[in-house]
């Protein structure tokens, strides 16, 4: 079972953007990734947590919905999810709800790894 944080359900009835739905269905799909994640509003968006901040929603983009990895230059990436050419961060796109179950495993497999990083560590 998913767990909601009631703050970023709050946040979530007041957003107001045509991805929202397809937002909804990354968070469910990261928070699913692993029992431990959790979430709550920083940067006045969404935010995934475990032993420090994983990624955070781009609230404002409009044409597709944007996760970024706060440090996913360090994460393992086989798939080719994530976007980026900077030392720190990353960007995971989701395009519609196709593209989302296409690239479920990726995405998961990227929150499993910074999970079992922090564990290592």
């Amino acid at each position: 079972m998913t767990r909601h944080d009631p703050a970023v359900d709050a946040w979530f009835d007041r957003y107001d953007n045509p991805q929202r739905d397809l937002v909804m269905a990354v968070r469910d799909a990261v928070l699913d990734a692993d029992d431990r994640v959790t979430e709550a509003i920083k940067w006045q968006a969404p935010t995934f947590m475990y032993r420090g901040n994983i990624a955070s929603f781009y609230p404002k983009a409009t044409k597709h919905v944007s996760l970024m990895f706060h440090r996913g230059a360090e994460l393992p990436d086989p798939a080719g999810l994530l976007e980026g050419e900077g030392d720190v961060s990353r960007v995971a796109k989701f395009a519609d709800a196709d593209d989302l179950e296409r690239k479920r495993h990726a995405l998961q497999d990227v929150v499993r790894a910074w999970v079992a990083a922090r564990d290592a560590g």
